[in-house]
């Protein structure tokens, strides 16, 4: 609970102008246990100057009332752990109110309860008590539709109030077992692929079990599945519960055939970094572009971008609104559960990152949409704009989502950790097995994860020196490549990494150890030590499909194994003989050399440049028979969730073509009409532009439409663009009408300004 403990010391007074009033403060007012309430920064007798603490401007400063002005502070406090985790039903907080029903948390841990009826409604009262007992007055369903690049936190919801009324006509709470397990919603208006349609639209949410149930504001949340009236899947989630599934029970035989019996099912545990931009509030809204897509389709670089490598990692500004902001974010997720440790400047200007702790692959993306959310709402708190698009601006880095991705048995024994499993199962072979499984994987069904990282901003990031490029491969060192190598040509014997010692070369100070492996940053998938980080993911992108994938291929290439152990065949020998096939999808070199994707082409790894043709890999016949082999997909659900995709990107770069158009009809053109340029040119990108959106609307085939978006957007829009920025760079700044890169990429240098009370 929040603690009431409060500390204050003498009023000052602040002069506003608004309202010609004096303003009494208490400038060290401290709540323990939550955000502090931020302190004056300066006395305010008479005219003297004050540093006002992230106010971009004199005007907005005077603007401010107390709350705001407040918020704009910076204070320390107490350190404590009150109110983490009060907000999510689970553990301690969730067995409180389950024992009021005869239960524990022993029982909501157990998912069973989802097929009793019984069990199913006394964990809704219990449930309903505690949000109640939390402020809650309303609950829904929250699912994940597909495509939900622009939508509000990527999830969808119906709030419904607990009333009802009973006999006597008197309100009440009440929450049911039926309502908590199953609701019926409308399917047809969601991104469907033609699975459902007006005259065929009924669709079911039920609760997922494996994500618990959190609250905000005066709603709790049951995270749910979403399926059609045939039993489709319409959303994200369901299609990643069928590939865990698969996983799980292809490890278990997987290691049956290896002679261990004890492992009873595999999880999936992910760690998700998410990047963003926090850019001015003010700024965004004189730009279409941004407002409406995310990106910036014009814009003029400033002298000064990331040439310096002056932002990566260094402090975050603590009299600027991003400091505020990050910490109000941490501190909304740590109330629901999220255990958003990391936070840090990225790259790029005005670039960040948050990242959690491991957890389960299905309560992780939930946590990761969530946060995404939770940055938007947080950041307009603050008078900025939270970016997740994975490129707003030209000419610096994009915006990333590291998927970082291992495997465990249920009781914890971690399958790409050498140690780990050898001494759990006394059995050296494990870990090369698992491994040729891996390699296998990703280099038989390269192109569905090239798919999987299929959205539309990755055009204009993967490969550009800041991300992966799009050739799959994997990169393990040299010193694993050395053991798998000897393994494949039958030295069966344990993997000890190597490590050595790092001096600094003063004897005062430590001696580090570094692992076997270096750090390979232009690797989409390499090894880092128990897990492989799945690099090349967009910064918008919900992973749900992903993760699908992941676990999709390597329950296909585990049971492959098994069948053939089961038959007769040695696990060794089959391991040596993927090995022998597949080990060339390793690739421990420079991924943004230029020599590269030939490289790769000519070894028969997947190469897909372009975001189209790796859409298209969902219904290649391989991937197809993959998915329904393993009761991932059905066809036609392939066939839909490509139909989804593609259109998804042709409606993408619609959008930025036609606010290219607007901008320039109603911001480039007459800008340069006033400062007295020819804006022929720029009249002729118009037409460009329009006769190329004219041709992609004309394309009935869903393929070659995506195929003309694409050109429109990497080939005739950028072209359009280049005018458009020579004339930016020309035009007197008081004439041009919107917001430039230096207005939108440099925070730090906004703030701090020194304002005088009137």
């Amino acid at each position: 609970m929040i603690s009431s403990a409060i500390q204050t010391t003498p009023v000052a007074v602040r002069t506003s102008q608004v309202g010609k009033r004096t303003t009494a403060v208490q400038p060290n007012v401290r709540f323990m246990g939550r955000m502090p309430v931020p302190q004056r920064s300066a006395d305010l007798q008479g005219r003297k100057a004050l540093q006002v603490k992230n106010s971009f401007s004199r005007d907005m400063y005077l603007s401010m009332d107390d709350t705001m002005f407040n918020k704009y502070q910076d204070t320390s406090a107490p350190a404590s752990l009150d109110g983490i985790g009060e907000n999510v039903f689970k553990g301690a907080v969730a067995d409180r109110y389950l024992k009021t029903q005869g239960l524990t948390v022993a029982d909501l841990d157990d998912h069973t309860w989802v097929k009793d009826f019984a069990k199913a409604d006394k964990i809704a009262k219990a449930v309903a008590a505690w949000a109640t007992d939390r402020g809650a007055s309303s609950w829904c369903h929250w699912f994940q539709p597909m495509a939900a690049t622009y939508r509000h936190g990527q999830t969808a919801q119906v709030q419904n109030a607990l009333l009802t009324f009973g006999d006597d006509g008197k309100p009440k709470f009440n929450f049911s077992g039926k309502q908590l397990l199953q609701s019926e919603t409308d399917g047809s208006s969601y991104p469907n692929g033609g699975m459902r349609a007006t005259h065929t639209a009924a669709a079911y949410l039920t609760v997922d079990p494996e994500s618990p149930i959190f609250l905000r504001g005066d709603s709790f949340f049951v995270p749910a599945l979403f399926v059609s009236w045939k039993g489709d899947a319409l959303d994200e989630k369901t299609p990643l519960h069928r590939a865990c599934q698969a996983m799980s029970r292809a490890g278990s035989r997987m290691f049956k055939a290896c002679g261990v019996d004890s492992v009873d099912g595999l999880v999936n545990n992910i760690g998700l970094e998410q990047e963003l931009f926090l850019i001015p509030r003010e700024c965004y809204f004189k730009r279409m572009d941004l407002q409406l897509t995310g990106r910036t389709v014009m814009g003029k670089m400033p002298p000064r971008g990331q040439e310096g490598s002056d932002h990566y990692m260094g402090p975050i500004n603590t009299s600027g609104p991003a400091w505020n902001a990050m910490k109000e974010i941490q501190a909304e997720c740590f109330k629901i559960g999220i255990p958003l440790i990391t936070r840090h400047r990225e790259v790029a200007p005005n670039q960040y990152e948050f990242a959690p702790m491991f957890g389960t692959v299905v309560g992780q993306i939930d946590n990761n949409l969530m946060v995404m959310q939770i940055m938007e709402e947080v950041a307009a708190k603050h008078g900025l704009v939270a970016l997740l698009q994975e490129k707003p601006f030209a000419g610096i880095n994009g915006s990333g989502k590291h998927n970082n991705w291992s495997l465990a048995t249920k009781c914890g024994v971690q399958l790409l950790n050498p140690g780990s499993l050898t001494k759990a199962f006394g059995k050296s072979e494990l870990f090369p097995i698992v491994m040729a499984c891996m390699l296998t994987a990703i280099d038989k069904y390269g192109d569905l994860m090239r798919m999987g990282i299929a959205t539309p901003g990755n055009d204009f990031r993967l490969g550009g020196m800041e991300a992966s490029p799009a050739v799959m491969s994997t990169y393990l060192g040299e010193d694993m490549t050395s053991y798998l190598e000897a393994f494949m040509n039958g030295e069966v014997k344990d993997y000890v990494p190597k490590t050595s010692t790092i001096s600094l070369g003063v004897d005062a100070l430590p001696t580090l150890t570094a692992p076997a492996e270096d750090r390979n940053r232009t690797s989409p998938f390499p090894y880092g030590g128990s897990r492989f980080e799945f690099r090349a993911c967009g910064s918008s992108q919900n992973l749900s499909l992903v993760n699908a994938v992941l676990n999709t291929i390597i329950a296909e290439e585990m049971n492959n194994l098994a069948e053939k152990v089961e038959t007769g065949e040695s696990p060794i020998a089959v391991a040596q003989g993927l090995l022998k096939e597949h080990l060339k999808i390793v690739f421990n070199g420079n991924g943004y050399a230029e020599s590269w994707p030939a490289e790769a082409t000519e070894k028969g790894l997947f190469v897909i440049p372009t975001q189209p043709e790796a859409i298209r890999a969902m219904t290649a016949p391989k991937n197809v028979e993959l998915f329904t082999k393993n009761g991932i997909f059905t066809e036609e659900e392939c066939a839909a969730r490509q139909s989804v995709q593609l259109g998804a990107y042709v409606g993408v770069v619609e959008m930025e073509a036609l606010c290219m158009i607007d901008m320039m009809n109603q911001h480039v053109i007459p800008s340069a009409k006033k400062a007295g340029f020819n804006a022929d040119e720029l009249k002729k990108g118009v037409t460009m532009l329009e006769e190329g959106l004219a041709a992609v609307h004309a394309e009935a085939d869903e393929g070659k439409q995506a195929d003309l978006a694409r050109h429109l957007r990497l080939d005739t829009m950028i072209k359009v663009r280049e005018v458009c920025d020579a004339m930016e760079a020309i035009v007197p700044e008081e004439d041009w009408t919107i917001a430039t890169y230096k207005e939108l990429l440099f925070l730090d240098q906004h703030m701090g300004k020194t304002v005088y009370a009137a």
